[in-house]
């Protein structure tokens, strides 16, 4: 069954070639967006406005049609009792490595957040007060999402945190999730998803109390309810199904390469795509993946996921590499190209997270290394960047004159003003100097 992979491999010499380039990129974004006016993009409007007015009873109501489970009022929220006991459920061995994990990510968020480095007196910044978390349920359990999504709002300084995550695990949410939430302090969890979970922190209901920005990475339908509600609530990125796309040299190791794909494909859906200059590369790498799918636990859904939505590419040249590579700003980007890693890395632009070198598979982002494994997918990574404690911050200018350098701007303050024809601003200047100063001003 793995020789029908033979059908994901491209070179420049093909004659569709041009038509592939371009379904690689319009693939990108359909496995992320909705086109406005579909009948999805209309359902999940109703969803939203549902959500709205009925509030409780609607989010029950989706969680029983799209979760199979049947909630009461008083059990969408997860009491402290049940986050305790999945907390004490964890073994040793994996509470330990999970601690080391939220360590480095909390250590490389506190290196880069500049809330605390700003002292310019013009600006000042604050944390985002309430933040609402979205954690995926479905192919399989994602604590490390809690993390990449919790402490750097800690970092910040964030007062509350509210997580939500589907019930799909036994009619609740997974333990592992439930206990990473209770070592990090977490105690508001819900236990709802999709895009009716995202209405319901965006809006509210008689139980959630609204938050001001939504994170969290998620599928097409918890994508694109965050982007429904944006302006209501912030929102992170349009962080959707996962993809990596991996530019290599005939210096990289095509069983390394084939596993890397793999190790996205398994997301279900996941993407995998390859850019390389080495036809013989790309012809090693469909081989090494040939071998590799038949032995995984999702063989069968990964080998779907990969003809469906990867590709190998071989182009003329590492120029052609990169400037595709900057087209399609891919959520992960892998440079395996021996000696000159740093110089094509140096060349990238639009990127969520870059991995650099032989030994950086995307699975050290997504657990281990530091940064936020919520990254911006559907080429969105042209203009949106990884979550970071950064993101969890909002600026307010400080302005304040005194007498003599308000008069010093004020004809030109009044220039300005009558020139748009709004006198008042002009005249809110110059009351100021027709009438003596109080005492005290």
């Amino acid at each position: 069954m793995s020789q029908s992979l033979d059908s994901i491999l491209f070179n420049y010499q093909d004659p569709n070639w041009s038509d592939k380039l371009e379904s690689i990129h319009e693939a990108a974004q359909a496995a992320t967006y909705f086109e406005d006016g579909s009948p999805e993009d209309c359902a999940l409007t109703g969803i939203i406005q549902q959500v709205r007015q009925q509030k409780n009873k609607a989010v029950l109501d989706y969680t029983g049609r799209f979760d199979q489970v049947a909630l009461s009022d008083t059990q969408l929220r997860v009491s402290p009792e049940e986050l305790e006991a999945a907390h004490q459920q964890l073994s040793p061995a994996l509470l330990a490595s999970l601690r080391l994990a939220i360590h480095n990510v909390r250590t490389y968020q506190q290196a880069i957040f500049i809330g605390d480095k700003m002292s310019h007196p013009g600006i000042r910044y604050t944390s985002i007060d309430r933040v609402g978390v979205c954690v995926p349920g479905a192919s399989a359990p994602l604590p490390s999402t809690v993390i990449m999504t919790v402490v750097p709002a800690q970092v910040a300084g964030v007062s509350e945190i509210a997580v939500m995550s589907p019930p799909r695990f036994a009619g609740s949410i997974h333990p592992v999730i439930l206990g990473v939430c209770h070592e990090l302090g977490i105690r508001e969890v819900y236990r709802m998803g999709g895009a009716h979970g995202v209405a319901a922190l965006a809006y509210g209901t008689e139980t959630i109390t609204p938050v001001h920005k939504i994170v969290g990475p998620g599928n097409q339908w918890v994508q694109m309810a965050k982007r429904k509600v944006f302006g209501r609530v912030d929102i992170d990125s349009i962080a959707g199904p996962s993809e990596v796309l991996i530019l290599a040299n005939d210096q990289a190791n095509p069983a390394w390469v084939a596993a890397d794909m793999l190790s996205q494909a398994e997301h279900d859906p996941g993407s995998a795509v390859v850019f390389t200059d080495s036809v013989a590369l790309a012809s090693s790498i469909l081989e090494a993946l040939k071998q590799q799918v038949v032995q995984l636990d999702r063989s069968d859904r990964t080998l779907d996921c990969l003809l469906r939505f990867s590709s190998i590419i071989a182009f003329d040249s590492i120029d052609s590499v990169v400037e595709q590579a900057n087209l399609l700003a891919t959520e992960h980007l892998e440079i395996q190209c021996g000696d000159q890693t740093q110089a094509v890395a140096d060349r990238i632009r639009n990127a969520g997270a870059m991995f650099l070198g032989a030994y950086t598979p995307v699975a050290v982002g997504d657990y281990w290394a530091g940064p936020s494994h919520t990254l911006p997918t559907g080429r969105t990574a042209r203009f949106f960047s990884a979550l970071s404690s950064n993101d969890f911050i909002k600026s307010t200018s400080v302005i304040a004159y005194d007498a003599s350098k308000l008069r010093d701007a004020s004809p030109h303050i009044v220039a300005l003003a009558m020139t748009e024809g709004l006198d008042a601003h002009a005249k809110s200047i110059e009351v100021r100097f027709k009438s003596a100063p109080k005492p005290g001003h």
